[in-house]
């Protein structure tokens, strides 16, 4: 099957999986045995819900810093035009240690990436040398981080 005419399975959640969900969301530590008991399963049953849900990657536990707090004070989301194919340039991209977060898009931008750097000279540093040398690159706009306002990781769930 082509990769144009592909159709991507989606996963489908019950209750009980979108529950399970939510708990983890509020503490990615919580004893299996606490959720069992908290949505009416057991902690055999939980667990095995869990190991699915992490085998077919629609849930991921980790552990989300506040990148200020360990020492990256300058977070900022640039908008990269391209010139060409796309994809060696997301590539390259996605290669960069100092970027999160890479994003196809239709509109202004060919690509959004979220970055998180030390400072400023950083930040200067990344876009001049590495971000506008990646070949096809053709402009760049940075949208600096004043203050974070919101950030959730709920809507899983909703």
């Amino acid at each position: 099957m082509t990769e144009t005419n592909r159709t991507v399975a989606r996963a489908t959640l019950d209750d009980v999986s979108k529950a399970i969900i939510a708990r983890l969301q509020t503490d990615g530590r919580v004893a299996y045995s606490a959720i069992a008991r908290e949505i009416g399963l057991s902690e055999a049953a939980v667990r095995q819900r869990v190991q699915r849900l992490l085998d077919s990657e629609v849930l991921q536990i980790v552990a989300v810093t506040d990148p200020a707090q360990v020492g990256f004070d300058r977070q900022a989301m640039i908008g990269i035009t391209v010139k060409g194919d796309l994809k060696p340039v997301q590539a390259a991209l996605s290669e960069l240690p100092e970027i999160a977060y890479v994003v196809l898009t239709a509109g202004r931008f060919d690509l959004l990436v979220e970055v998180v750097c030390v400072d400023d000279e950083h930040l200067l540093d990344l876009l001049t040398a590495q971000i506008r040398t990646i070949d096809g690159v053709t402009d760049t706009e940075t949208f600096v981080y004043l203050k974070l306002a919101k950030q959730r990781y709920d809507w899983g769930t909703r």
